[in-house]
């Protein structure tokens, strides 16, 4: 499986306009070669350079199998035609762009998408990240990422 951005390169910077600095939506993000049998996705943002330990910016589940992106500016509400949005470590529903505390130089924001055997992880809008993983556990057909880069002096 591969993920890719029409808004950022793999390992380059991520614009303004998708961080706390510009209009904070988020970017496009799309995957392909998904592996057979895939019958949803969950994709979620995080930052593992964060002060306070790895934290998470956008958590979307029961994204269903015929989907293979999100449009940028993705709506930041808990459901869209059956796509459910969790909480982020703003503690708000749908994306939270990158916001580094200024002077800390780059961080790394992975965007990875799981492909799973199941079409629903059985959770309502806006559960929390840890909820989605312990129920993704042993669903997992394929993961990938990509990785983009901010920083605020």
């Amino acid at each position: 499986m591969e993920v890719f951005s029409r808004s950022f390169k793999n390992g380059e910077e991520i614009p303004k306009v998708y961080t706390c600095d510009g209009k904070d939506i988020s970017p496009h993000i799309g995957w392909e070669d998904v592996p057979e049998g895939t019958k949803s996705f969950v994709l979620i943002m995080d930052d593992p350079d964060a002060p306070i330990g790895t934290f998470t910016h956008w958590v979307v589940y029961d994204i269903p199998s015929q989907t293979r992106e999100l449009l940028e500016d993705f709506p930041k509400v808990p459901e869209v035609s059956g796509i459910k949005q969790g909480i982020n470590d703003f503690g708000r529903v749908g994306y939270g762009g990158p916001c580094p505390p200024r002077g800390h130089g780059y961080h790394r924001y992975f965007f990875k998408v799981f492909a799973l055997s199941v079409e629903s992880l059985g959770l309502p809008p806006g559960a929390s990240r840890k909820d989605v993983e312990l129920k993704m556990n042993g669903k997992i057909l394929a993961q990938a990422h990509i990785i983009g880069l901010y920083k605020r002096d």
